[in-house]
């Protein structure tokens, strides 16, 4: 399909991009990109017929900065409030990169202290702690909760995790694996996000949710960025890889399915 030329802006032709080459471009699933339209956070340039919907380069440029954003560890929210803080787009891409450079050291230090900690165990060395420890952020946890959806979120999270006993907590883990090996049987067997077999899963795995934020129900918002952040992030990523089948994009895009449905 092709898209029409924009007019001529700073000696470069620019050209819209639809929406199937966006998706194709960037790997963002149409749900989502409909998604942040809903939310206020992305509007196309244009819809045309049939409701197929156009991006033009300041589209692009907000898209790019919203995963960045994303890839830094905000939500939705946080990020409409950032996007809408900074109109110099430069001097805001120049602050993502320097943040994205600052995370690339400190993962870089972890893989540094990793590779030594082998070395040592490999020659029979002794290990030093403060070699094995060196990038890593032991508050990142709570400081990511706090960051995404409030000081709130990660107290009522702790409170109730520490009030567990070890079967409860067993229990807890016990219905995350069977939701988990649901969703696996269901992508192999080729079913879609919005079949309603899926849904019942992504259902299970919203209350599982709600119940590890101490009974806080995540809304549209919250359960979109957490399957975002499955996919995004290589910690969730690996968790939702079953028999080397990544699983993180078909759980996330039913997740999508099931905000738009039901949360509000």
């Amino acid at each position: 399909m092709t898209t029409e030329p924009m007019a001529k802006e700073d000696g470069m032709t620019q050209r819209e991009l639809s929406m199937q080459e966006v998706v194709r471009t960037t790997g963002t699933t149409s749900r989502t990109l409909r998604h942040y339209q809903q939310v206020g956070l992305l509007a196309p340039s244009r819809t045309g017929p049939g409701g197929l919907r156009f991006y033009d380069r300041d589209g692009l440029l907000r898209l790019q900065r919203i995963l960045v954003l994303r890839e830094l560890g905000l939500g939705l929210p946080e990020i409409g409030r950032v996007l809408d803080a900074q109109r110099d787009v430069a001097t805001a891409l120049r602050e993502h990169v320097e943040a994205l450079e600052r995370e690339q050291d400190r993962l870089a230090r972890i893989t540094g202290s990793v590779r030594e900690t082998l070395r040592r165990l490999e020659r029979g060395e002794a290990l030093m702690a403060e070699d094995m420890f060196d990038g890593f952020d032991h508050t990142a946890h709570r400081e990511e909760v706090e960051q995404r959806w409030g000081e709130q979120a990660w107290a009522d999270s702790d409170r109730w995790w520490r009030a567990l006993d070890d079967t409860a907590r067993q229990g807890f883990q016990a219905e995350f694996e069977a939701v988990l090996g649901g969703f696996a049987d269901a992508e192999k067997r080729g079913l879609a996000p919005e079949d309603e077999e899926v849904q019942t899963l992504t259902a299970r795995l919203h209350a599982w949710v709600a119940a590890g934020w101490g009974g806080r129900s995540p809304g549209a918002d919250a359960f979109v960025g957490l399957g975002d952040m499955y996919v995004a992030d290589e910690r969730f990523s690996r968790t939702f890889t079953v028999d080397g089948r990544a699983l993180a994009p078909f759980v996330r895009d039913a997740m999508v399915v099931h905000a738009l449905a039901h949360l509000d």
